[in-house]
Formats: structure tokens, sequence, C-alpha cells
């Protein structure tokens, strides 16, 4: 049975959430993580922000 979460990470097995990239330009964000440039990720609290950079790290 899934829960909503409001602390700590976000587990999709257990929590009900959005995908975590789905509102990125994921193209746009790893062409500069292939650049080497720098990037700021910007959003409210409680927003998924960690998840999000979590899951970048497999590509």
């Amino acid at each position: 049975m899934r829960f909503s979460n409001t602390e700590g990470p976000v587990w999709p097995e257990d929590h009900y959430c959005l995908p975590p990239l789905h509102r990125w330009n994921l193209d746009g964000v790893l062409a500069l993580i292939d650049q080497k440039k720098y990037f700021a990720l910007h959003a409210p609290r409680q927003t998924g922000k960690p998840t999000c950079l979590s899951r970048l790290w497999p590509f």
C-alpha cells in the first residue's frame, strides 16, 4: 500500500508521486552536464529537488 510522504526521499513503490524528471527539460539539463557547465536547481520547499537530482545519476 502506498502513502503520501512529506519528508525524506520518495520511493515510488512506497509513496504517491509524479515522475521526478517529468517537469524538467531533461535534454537541456543533460546538455549542460555534458558541457561541464553549472546550473541552479531552484524550486520551493518539498517539490522534489533532491529526488530529481538522485534520478539524474544513472544518466
